[in-house]
């Protein structure tokens, strides 16, 4: 499991690929698919410990399925939606929890800055064990759902996504070519929410009607009392 983190070059994230996500947000909809990068470092691995979360920060849940790159003899440079063995390139899924600073988010697209912060923090990206590719025969039509205490937030199909699989490889490798090991996170649907410290999140995905074992996910959420750490203010 530890390889994800530890082969992972970088953590490509489609932003509003599902139209009610968009509303929620008061965003616009994109004419095609656009993305922003997580650090590596962010990657949680299960088990691993709590979602910290920092100083003065608002951070909100968003549950994703993601996509792992598999073994390629040179990295994937200009692919094709239209080609019928574009997904060949997957070795596996799994499921993600893409944390957000929502304050800092906000303000610095408020001021037109740029917003890795808001992203990038340790622990902000929990995912669950690597999913076979035999257990999701159609990745657009499984169902993603996240709780907080017990409380369903978020529960959708990906069959809403606005930019399917296909493309999404596509438009990424026009721009920056894939390499082994490398994570793209699909999008996000509705219910994104705040999280707290002593919340419990849980998340889950099931395909054909059943529950997929390898995608769960039970994390607790603390507050950070490091001395001297980060702490949100005007930028």
């Amino acid at each position: 499991m530890a390889s994800i983190k530890s082969n992972c070059r970088k953590v490509i994230c489609i932003g509003r690929n599902y139209a009610d996500h968009i509303t929620e947000l008061s965003s616009a909809r994109p004419a095609q698919p656009f993305f922003f990068l997580k650090p590596p470092s962010s990657i949680l691995l299960p088990k691993q410990g709590p979602i910290v979360r920092p100083k003065g920060v608002t951070v909100h849940h968003e549950v994703e399925l993601g996509l792992v790159i598999g073994e390629t003899l040179k990295p994937l440079k200009n692919l094709q939606e239209s080609d019928p063995k574009i997904l060949d390139h997957i070795r596996s899924y799994f499921l993600g929890i893409d944390l957000t600073a929502r304050n800092v988010q906000d303000e610095a697209k408020k001021k037109g800055l740029p917003w890795s912060i808001a992203k990038g923090f340790d622990t902000f990206l929990p995912i669950s064990h690597e999913i076979p590719l035999d257990r999701l025969p159609d990745p657009h039509n499984v169902l993603l759902w996240l709780s907080v205490n017990g409380q369903v937030k978020q529960r959708d199909s990906t069959n809403l996504m606005l930019f399917r699989i296909p493309r999404i490889l596509s438009d990424i490798s026009k721009v920056m070519a894939l390499e082994e090991g490398d994570i793209i996170l699909t999008g996000t649907p509705k219910g994104v929410g705040p999280l707290k410290g002593g919340d419990l999140v849980q998340c889950g995905l099931e395909a054909d009607g059943r529950e997929v074992v390898e995608a769960k996910i039970e994390v607790e959420v603390v507050d950070d009392q490091t001395e001297g750490g980060y702490e949100f203010k005007e930028t």
